[in-house]
């Protein structure tokens, strides 16, 4: 196999995890790479990787520059916004797209690429609707880093999560508003909340903090610090009972409420967008959603952006509460179809049909 070029972030974030997870892969296949990092690398949140897949990827991002070559071809791993900067003659993109219908400059910058892989068939279907041909998905798999641990369940309480990025369009704010509403103070049930993000100051999800809570305190709702390891992060995934991640309005695929159900746990989850790809009424519990509204919010998504531009689905509040009472019952049982998806969708899987997209 000729060598192949990569172009990815290496770092703690969503598309960094999913950058380093198909590098492992790349590695694991024997794959000769030069590898060109987005930002600063850092792997400090990957403690589970091995010493011999550390010293590829340092070689890989060494000899980059003495090595790369036109004729080689390309995987760029990175958002629509800002991949217009091509390496060789031969480009794919793996990206992911939450919105129903690109932009006019985000369509022009897809056409740019010999193929697009989304990591959503709605994504797909939402740029070939607009007259792009080049476009196709890739299916992500569960984190290597991620497994089933022995469950020491030392009471009867409930354990409820919600894990990702404090945004609009994860409906973050109105998730724990609504647990709150039907739980709060009740000391039987138990919400851990492990969200933040980066981009927003410290100040700013404060001030989210108290609009969710109504300036109120709950003896049961809980908000974690950043987990920089995926060791705790598999820590936390494996302590709850339910999982509320599922519930956001629009998603390239939902790293979190994926994981968490394909470890076995029962996931509330908005049927829409990527979810449709993975969630089923057997492995999940399924909340229709009651409409669509603007995706903006000031901040990722502002109406003048070229990117970035829709709707999100959004979910009536009762829907919720009625999802939540049933997990009740569901979370006392084995998600077993729920495991079933660690078999079906692997990143091994992932990048066996990139490397067939890129060396066809």
């Amino acid at each position: 196999m000729p060598q192949l070029n990569v172009k990815c972030p290496i770092n703690k974030l969503s598309f960094g995890n999913v950058s380093v997870n198909i590098l492992r892969e790349l590695f694991k296949k024997g794959v000769d790479a030069c590898v060109f990092p987005t930002g600063q690398p850092d792997l400090s949140s990957y403690d589970q990787a091995s010493k011999e897949f550390y010293e590829w990827l340092r070689n890989a991002m060494a000899r980059r520059l003495t090595d790369v070559d036109r004729s080689n071809p390309t995987l760029n791993i990175w958002h629509i916004n800002g991949s217009e900067n091509k390496i060789s003659d031969k480009n794919i993109l793996l990206t992911f797209h939450e919105t129903g219908h690109p932009t006019p400059e985000e369509l022009n910058l897809a056409k740019l690429y010999d193929k697009v892989c989304f990591g959503s068939n709605y994504a797909r279907e939402a740029f070939q609707d607009c007259g792009a041909t080049n476009v196709t998905n890739v299916p992500m798999g569960l984190d290597p880093d991620l497994s089933c641990l022995p469950q020491k369940k030392s009471s009867d309480n409930i354990h409820f999560g919600l894990m990702g990025k404090w945004e609009k369009r994860k409906h973050t704010s109105k998730i724990i508003k609504c647990w709150a509403k039907t739980y709060g103070n009740n000391n039987r049930y138990e919400l851990s909340c492990c969200v933040g993000n980066s981009f927003l100051e410290e100040s700013q999800l404060e001030s989210a903090k108290l609009e969710a809570l109504g300036s109120r305190e709950f003896s049961n709702i809980n908000f974690l610090p950043w987990l920089p390891k995926n060791s705790q992060v598999n820590d936390f995934i494996n302590s709850i009972d339910v999982d509320l991640s599922g519930m956001s309005g629009a998603e390239g695929w939902n790293l979190p409420a994926f994981n968490a159900t394909a470890l076995g746990k029962w996931s509330i989850v908005l049927d829409c967008t990527s979810h449709k790809d993975w969630a089923t009424e057997g492995n999940c519990i399924l909340i229709s959603p009651s409409g669509t509204e603007s995706i903006e919010d000031g901040i990722f998504f502002t109406k003048e952006s070229p990117f970035n531009r829709g709707v999100k689905f959004t979910f009536n509040e009762n829907s919720l509460i009625k999802a939540m009472e049933l997990a009740e019952h569901k979370c006392k049982t084995e998600n077993t179809k729920g495991k079933e998806l660690a078999t079906q969708f692997t990143y091994s899987n992932t990048v066996d049909k990139l490397l067939d997209i890129c060396f066809s």
